[in-house]
């Protein structure tokens, strides 16, 4: 067992050991917070930055990986709600330049969903990794890429153009940068502690995460059947080649410092919670979304889909697969089980809400341990938590 500090309610002292019990064969460190109809029941955290020598405290920061897509879903509703976003509407309605080689009819709603047939930066744009801190190269060279495949149809998880395709709809509507806007909008009314695009007085918060094995995307593809010569295969291998260093990169100032809003969201498990919890209900006076907005939001829009010819060797988005920016229940992430939504991140962040339990969790960590070919055995909280609330 670890030595865990922080808080619990009474009944959810079972989660309090499941996570101390995990975190033990974890050597970075970890923070755990979950609300309940709105008020804090359990926040805890536990282990070391290794990388800077020092206790992993309740007020280090971590970056979120693709938690941050969780967050930049809930801007994108929020404009929704307000009547400022249609996401059934093409993009182009909004950033017009985007309607460039067949992209016409492609929708927002197709971008949340990861359907929009853009899931890498195209490689004839030559960029590299140290590109993505440029926002205005990415977006441009997406509004002049053309679809790898008919847009509607699920091929490939958009893990790093997600956020630079909503990010951009989200900057024409408001005039402000996503992080810009994610900080006026939902971190200053809830106070939060999370950032797209950190500040350097924040930075000696931060623990850098600790890098382990890549995964070998490309060798997993071919070992499951795909054909690597297909043309929409060999696109996608070839922009994610480009940006192979993006998990270092994300680890450097400047990638805190630049916005990502697929992936470099820096913050803490309380603020993780907070956003989710502020979903359901309302928070310290404050809720982000109504209940309509979330239901729509955590509807699937990829479940019912066929898989594309080029990667039928694969399966397809697996379980409830993707809402509107939310993943949805899967084998790997279960969450609290149907009518859950949030979004997992690379190496073990997780953040959801189940709006019918009243739950709202964040896990962050800085340890890249978990594969993401399997659950982590980190989330095991997940399971007296389950027993508590159904």
């Amino acid at each position: 067992m670890m030595e865990v500090s922080g808080i619990v309610a009474k009944g959810y002292e079972g989660v309090r050991e499941a996570f101390a019990a995990a975190q033990a064969a974890d050597p970075g460190g970890a923070q755990l917070c979950i609300y309940r109809h709105g008020t804090r029941v359990v926040d805890l955290w536990t282990g070391r930055d290794i990388v800077n020598d020092r206790p992993y405290t309740e007020d280090t920061l971590t970056v979120l990986m693709s938690c941050t897509k969780g967050a930049t879903a809930v801007m994108a509703s929020l404009l929704a709600e307000r009547g400022l976003l249609d996401v059934e509407a093409p993009v182009a309605k909004y950033w017009p330049e985007f309607a460039a080689n067949g992209k016409e009819d492609l929708t927002v709603a197709h971008c949340l969903s990861h359907t929009a047939g853009l899931p890498a930066l195209p490689s004839a744009a030559r960029l590299t990794t140290n590109d993505l801190a440029d926002w205005d190269k990415c977006v441009t060279a997406l509004a002049q890429a053309s679809p790898l495949w008919q847009p509607g149809a699920y091929g490939s998880y958009h893990a790093v153009t997600y956020g630079f395709l909503v990010g951009e709809v989200i900057r024409r509507i408001t005039a402000k940068t996503p992080g810009a806007f994610f900080a006026d909008e939902i971190a200053r009314p809830l106070a939060l502690d999370f950032w797209i695009g950190l500040p350097d007085a924040q930075e000696h918060r931060v623990a850098p995460h600790i890098p382990q094995k890549p995964v070998d995307f490309r060798g997993l593809m071919i070992r499951a059947g795909v054909n690597p010569d297909d043309p929409v295969m060999a696109e996608i291998f070839a922009g994610f080649d480009a940006i192979a260093g993006v998990i270092d990169f994300i680890n450097t100032r400047n990638g805190h410092a630049c916005e990502l809003p697929a992936a470099n969201g820096i913050a803490t498990a309380r603020a993780l919670a907070k956003i989710y919890a502020a979903c359901i209900g309302e928070v310290d006076g404050v809720r982000l979304l109504n209940s309509e907005t979330v239901n729509r939001a955590r509807k699937s829009r990829t479940k019912h889909l066929s898989q594309l010819p080029a990667l039928a060797a694969l399966p397809k988005a697996p379980g409830e697969g993707f809402g509107l920016g939310f993943g949805l229940t899967n084998p790997i992430t279960k969450m609290l089980g149907p009518g859950s939504f949030g979004h997992d991140g690379a190496g073990g962040r997780l953040g959801f809400a189940h709006p019918e339990f009243g739950i709202a969790a964040g896990f962050v960590c800085n340890s890249m341990l978990w594969d993401n070919l399997s659950p982590d055995p980190r989330w095991s909280w997940i399971v007296p938590l389950r027993e508590v609330v159904t």
